[in-house]
């Protein structure tokens, strides 16, 4: 199973996604050998939002049917604006309620929802 970074970034009620295609996605991507999780998400970050994360505080892992994603929450500047880059066609930040009407990946949804559920509780940023 392919080990992946999943990156996580709000503003209030909205979370950023990256499409890849026609599919909305949370932003991150495999792990580079040696590298550690935390800078394979701020690096994935980075990579196709053009956005430099302050830190990135691990939140949960999620196994999907192909890849394991080790979910990261990354805090950046609220004036920072997302510019698609490298394989990313388009990247905004979405209303939370608005994503059930947006084509998306099924891992993306299950993330963002378990998120949710563990900031409710407390449990996460």
């Amino acid at each position: 199973m392919k080990k992946r970074a999943t990156v996580i970034c709000r503003k209030g009620r909205r979370i950023l996604l990256v499409a890849r295609e026609s599919k909305w996605a949370l932003p991150g991507g495999m792990l580079k050998r040696g590298e550690h999780l935390a800078d394979a998400a701020l690096r994935e970050l980075k990579e196709e939002t053009r956005l430099s994360g302050k830190s990135a505080k691990y939140l949960f892992d999620f196994k999907s049917k192909q890849k394991h994603h080790h979910v990261f929450y990354c805090d950046i500047s609220n004036r920072a604006k997302p510019r698609p880059n490298n394989e990313i066609s388009k990247c905004r930040w979405v209303e939370l309620d608005e994503m059930r009407r947006l084509l998306t990946s099924t891992p993306t949804d299950d993330i963002v929802r378990l998120a949710s559920q563990k900031r409710k509780n407390g449990r996460g940023k």
